[in-house]
C-alpha cells in the first residue's frame, strides 16, 4: 500500500512539473514554442530519440521530458526567488530600530 502511495505521489509532481514547464516554455517564448500535447506521441513521431524538443513546421516543440526540465527550472528560480525576497525582508527588519 505504501509503494503503491509512493507511486502516486510520484505521478502526481512529475505531472506537476511536465505542466509547469508547459506554461513556463510558452510565457518565456512569448506563445513562439509549444510543449506537447499530454495525450500524443508527437515527440516520439517527429523528434530524435531522447530530444528535449524538436522543430515542427517551423515551430520549436518541447517534448515530455523538455517540459520536466523546464518546470524543475521553474521551480527552482521559484524558490530562488522567494529566498531573495525573505532575506531582504529580514535584513530590513534587522536594521530597524528598536521599538519605544
Amino acid at each position: 500500500m505504501l509503494e503503491f502511495l509512493g507511486m502516486l505521489l510520484w505521478c502526481a509532481v512529475d505531472l506537476a512539473f511536465v505542466l509547469a514547464g508547459k506554461l513556463f516554455v510558452r510565457m518565456i517564448s512569448l506563445g513562439r514554442w509549444r510543449g506537447e500535447s499530454l495525450s500524443s506521441s508527437e515527440g516520439r513521431m517527429y523528434g530524435p530519440a531522447g530530444a528535449l524538443s524538436f522543430k515542427r513546421d517551423g515551430q520549436r516543440v518541447f517534448t515530455w521530458s523538455g517540459m520536466q526540465l523546464a518546470g524543475v527550472v521553474f521551480y527552482v528560480l521559484l524558490c530562488m526567488t522567494a529566498l531573495v525576497v525573505a532575506s531582504l525582508t529580514l535584513n530590513e527588519g534587522a536594521g530597524a530600530a528598536p521599538g519605544p
